[in-house]
């Protein structure tokens, strides 16, 4: 999400050197990204700041970086207090209900308006005086890795046109809700109906401890799907996606991923808000069936007895939504 006001602070600080922080979990997302300079490795944790080793840590990164400008997309209190405390002159970020303090241009935002997580960020280098037009999330996709992920397709039989599924998703190291996750049977069946509209390859994708969503999938499939686990880095995923005639997941970071990298992208939602958290892309659909979510978004859990059969969008619905979103 915050790599649309990445763009933003690219256009308005085009000579600028640009440190990128992010956790070590996600760095791959970003690492090569054609509008950083630097990208800054926070450690493990989520949150840099929760534990007083971590935050003495992160405001000695800070100081020796020695820059001008610090922007805070955080509503910690303790960002604040670091950023605070790392003297940098300028620090503008993101003010919910005070939070913002260590901020000398703080940016309030009203926790209880349901915003876009993108829009609300893209707040920040607005009170900076900078254009956000068009500034949709984004990454760097390396087209010269192609030789060697085509040569991973062969080894499945697959050539384009391919679509890219993911079932799972819905865990990070900040996060845990696999409510999230449409079933696998409904993703099978999705599967079956769009192989059999498109003609394209499907192509199931997974990280390294998703095996067993996927297998559930196949089980359900009356085609054969390729079943690609833990075997792509994120430059070869968005490669992957970008080339797709389609990609479709759950709300979740793949999902996200693919929409930043160009990928005509369906994106299933169901007990989280796609107002909140739908891809921030142009080539993108929200396949969701209005429902009671929560309204604090996903901080708040998921809503109490969620249930898919009855609560989320169907298979028939998400075929209908997706081909017709094709044919644009």
């Amino acid at each position: 999400m915050a790599t649309a006001t990445l763009k933003a602070l690219r256009r308005g600080y085009p000579d600028a050197h640009i440190t990128w922080a992010v956790a070590s979990w996600s760095k791959p997302v970003v690492e090569n990204h054609d509008l950083l300079d630097t990208v800054l490795d926070t450690g493990p944790a989520a949150l840099p700041v929760k534990s007083p080793a971590d935050f003495v840590r992160f405001v000695s990164q800070l100081r020796a970086g020695k820059f001008d400008l610090a922007v805070s997309l955080v509503r910690s209190p303790l960002m604040s207090l670091a950023v605070r405390l790392s003297g940098i002159p300028q620090r503008v970020g993101l003010d919910s209900a005070g939070r913002g303090f260590g901020y000398n241009i703080r940016v309030p935002i009203d926790p209880n308006e349901v915003r876009h997580e993108a829009e609300i960020y893209l707040d920040v280098p607005r009170a900076l005086g900078l254009n956000t037009d068009d500034c949709f999330t984004n990454v760097t996709v390396d087209d010269s890795l192609w030789p060697v992920l085509s040569s991973k397709l062969a080894e499945y039989h697959i050539e384009p046109p391919y679509i890219v599924i993911n079932p799972t998703g819905g865990r990070n190291p900040g996060m845990v809700m696999d409510a999230k996750r449409w079933p696998p049977a409904n993703f099978a069946a999705l599967a079956d109906g769009l192989a059999a509209q498109s003609g394209a390859q499907i192509i199931l994708l997974g990280g390294p401890n998703d095996g067993d969503i996927i297998r559930a999938v196949q089980a359900h499939m009356t085609i054969s799907a390729a079943a690609l686990i833990g075997e792509l880095s994120f430059a070869e995923i968005a490669l992957l996606a970008s080339r797709a005639r389609l990609y479709v997941g759950n709300d979740t970071g793949l999902t996200h991923l693919a929409a930043a990298a160009g990928a005509p992208t369906a994106a299933i939602f169901g007990p989280s808000d796609p107002k909140r958290y739908a891809p921030f892309a142009p080539n993108a659909i929200t396949l969701w069936k209005p429902a009671q979510v929560q309204q604090a978004g996903v901080a708040a859990g998921t809503p109490e007895n969620w249930d898919w059969s009855r609560d989320g969008i169907s298979v028939e619905e998400a075929e209908q939504q997706i081909l017709a979103f094709l044919k644009h």
